[in-house]
């Protein structure tokens, strides 16, 4: 389950990591707002669209398609564009755009449908995907600093970088395949459902010829093979007289009909108003994070540091958010409106963080412990408070409605996504307009006349 985790957030992570190369690839763009925003607006398409079809493809039908959806962009930018560079800068934009949109659809499908399926198993479980999800930006992180610290040719290392995320991603899709076959994992899932349409419980005639007497037997779930040759359609069983017959009745095609539009809202509703505390909770940590991380973050720049400032702010992020998911895992007994207040006083990062980049040029807090120690709080208290209720929501419900609760706690999760993002575009504005002190004081050195 945390290798789980890691596939689903890791191609992301990829393309929004590599910030220095986008940096010097697109100048003065907003290229990191761009495909945050990009992210999210299709994520939550994709979410709704999951969330929509969680009864009608099935479960690994849906991680399968979103792992394959992940791996095609992430492969074709490495060897297409960074690489061979067959694109122009307008072109290379747009389809790097394009990929994050891809990618973006299948792993949201991925991480839709491992909340469901992870809320069919114990609570640990959760907990663990949640956990590789920072695990992912941990790993990401760590990859790009030793390819940029080990490769002083750029393109090279933003492509050993790509190729051993698409590794990462590949070793991911196989050990999916190998465990969703596991005892425990069948044996839990298998659990809660009920049975399908056509599949389940039908009936039996019993005809006693000698007195015409008929009567009808309810017949337990087949198996999935179909059950024995006794108990198949065209079995017949005679007495010694000949007197008696017995024979099946196959079922109808027809009762595999969809539920309708009505059923499904109304399940859908059943189950928020039991985590409504915990589905906003989840909505306002993540809104918060995604106003700052990781658009602001990138843009924060130092004198010394250059581009290695938003590197490293961004590798303390992940990793202090792989610390706060584990931290999750401690028992403590939340009440639903408590976690939802917690939450809501991480607001406090947003001016705190506008002070690293404002006033432009000369920010308030310009020294680079600030925005790393701010980096690092605000990493501990979004692994915590995005972790907990998830884990808590799958608790809160009947078995039979867990995967539909973690469908339902990743809609809210990505509404806070996308509305973080779109709030990011006004943060960005306050980066804009001024040239940065330290440009300013080697750019008047430059000019200056050397002393005879």
């Amino acid at each position: 389950m945390l290798l789980a985790g890691v596939g689903f957030l890791l191609p992301y992570n990829s393309f929004i990591t590599d910030v220095d190369y986008l940096h010097h690839k697109y100048p003065g763009t907003s290229i990191v707002f761009d495909m945050s925003l990009t992210y999210i607006l299709v994520a939550l398409v994709a979410v709704l669209l999951n969330n929509a079809l969680v009864e009608r493809l099935s479960l690994h039908t849906r991680i399968t398609a979103g792992y394959l959806l992940a791996l095609g962009p992430l492969l074709f930018i490495s060897v297409c564009d960074v690489w061979l560079q067959l694109f122009s800068r307008d072109q290379a934009y747009a389809i790097n755009l394009a990929a994050v949109g891809t990618v973006a659809f299948g792993c949201t499908v991925q991480q839709s449908s491992f909340y469901g399926y992870t809320g069919m198993l114990p609570k640990r479980y959760t907990q663990g995907v949640m956990t590789g999800e920072s695990t992912a930006g941990v790993m990401v992180s760590l990859s790009r600093i030793l390819t940029k610290l080990l490769l002083p040719d750029e393109r090279a290392g933003t492509l050993i970088f790509f190729l051993v995320s698409v590794g990462l991603e590949l070793l991911c899709f196989l050990l999916h395949l190998l465990v969703r076959r596991s005892r425990f994992v069948l044996y839990h899932t298998a659990r809660p459902r009920p049975s399908r349409p056509g599949c389940g419980a039908g009936y039996r005639i019993h005809h006693d010829v000698s007195t015409e007497d008929v009567h009808f037997e309810h017949q337990g779930p087949t198996l999935s093979n179909g059950g024995s040759p006794k108990d198949s359609p065209a079995h017949e069983v005679t007495s010694s007289r000949g007197a008696y017959t017995r024979f099946d009745v196959p079922r109808p095609r027809i009762r595999r009909s969809w539920p309708s539009f009505r059923a499904l809202l109304l399940h859908r509703y059943v189950v928020a108003r039991v985590i409504w505390a915990d589905m906003l909770s989840i909505a306002v940590t993540y809104f918060i994070t995604l106003c700052l991380f990781p658009g602001l973050e990138s843009e924060i720049r130092h004198c010394i540091l250059g581009e290695w400032l938003p590197i490293l702010i961004m590798a303390v992020f992940n990793l202090s958010d792989f610390v706060g998911k584990i931290l999750a895992a401690l028992p403590m007994d939340w009440r639903g409106t408590h976690l939802l207040a917690c939450s809501c006083l991480r607001v406090v990062f947003i001016p705190l963080f506008i002070l690293c980049v404002y006033p432009s040029g000369t920010p308030a807090l310009r020294h680079p412990a600030w925005p790393c120690v701010l980096s690092l709080l605000m990493g501990i208290s979004n692994g915590y408070f995005g972790s907990v209720p998830m884990i808590l929501a799958a608790g809160k419900v009947s078995p039979r409605q867990r995967e539909l609760a973690g469908n339902t706690m990743t809609v809210s999760y990505m509404t806070g996504l996308t509305l973080g993002s779109a709030v990011a575009y006004c943060t960005y504005s306050l980066t804009r307009g001024a040239p940065s002190s330290c440009l300013h004081t080697s750019t008047t050195n430059a000019s200056a006349p050397a002393s005879p």
